[in-house]
C-alpha cells in the first residue's frame, strides 16, 4: 500500500487548508484511515482517523469542531479539511492505514503504513 499526501502549505491564522492522503495499492475490505501530525523532537500525535466501511470518525479534543475528515471511495483518497488554523496547528501532517478492522486507534505503533508526510504552518 502507498499513500501519498499533498495540501500543505503556509497559511494565515484562522484560514483554511485542505490536505488529501491518495492510497494505491492492494487494501482490506476494512481498514482505517487516520492523520497524524508531528512537531519537532516529538513523537507523532494523533489528529483524526475514518473506517472506511462504516465512515465512523474519532478526533483529538484541540482540533474537535475545526477538522473534519471525510474519504472519496471513487478516489480512494482520504480528505482533513483543516478550518480556523491556528499557529499551534504548525507541524508535519502524516498519513496512516491500519488494515483489518474498523476500530479508531489513535497509537502510531498500530499503523501499517505512512505516507510521507506534508508540511503545514500557520503564521500569527
Amino acid at each position: 500500500v502507498q499513500l501519498v499526501e499533498s495540501g500543505g502549505r503556509l497559511v494565515q491564522t484562522g484560514e483554511s487548508l485542505r490536505l488529501s492522503c491518495a492510497a494505491s495499492g492492494r487494501t482490506f475490505s476494512d481498514y482505517v484511515m487516520a492523520w497524524f501530525r508531528q512537531y519537532p523532537g516529538t513523537e507523532r500525535e494523533f489528529v483524526a482517523a475514518i473506517s472506511w466501511r462504516t465512515s465512523n470518525t474519532k478526533y483529538t479534543d484541540s482540533v474537535k469542531g475545526r477538522f473534519t475528515i471525510f474519504r472519496d471511495n471513487a478516489e480512494n483518497t482520504m480528505y482533513l479539511q483543516m478550518n480556523s488554523l491556528k499557529p499551534a496547528d504548525t507541524a508535519i501532517y502524516y498519513c496512516a492505514i491500519i488494515q483489518g478492522t474498523n476500530y479508531l486507534p489513535e497509537s502510531a505503533e498500530l499503523y501499517d503504513y505512512w505516507g510521507q508526510g506534508t508540511q503545514v504552518t500557520v503564521s500569527s
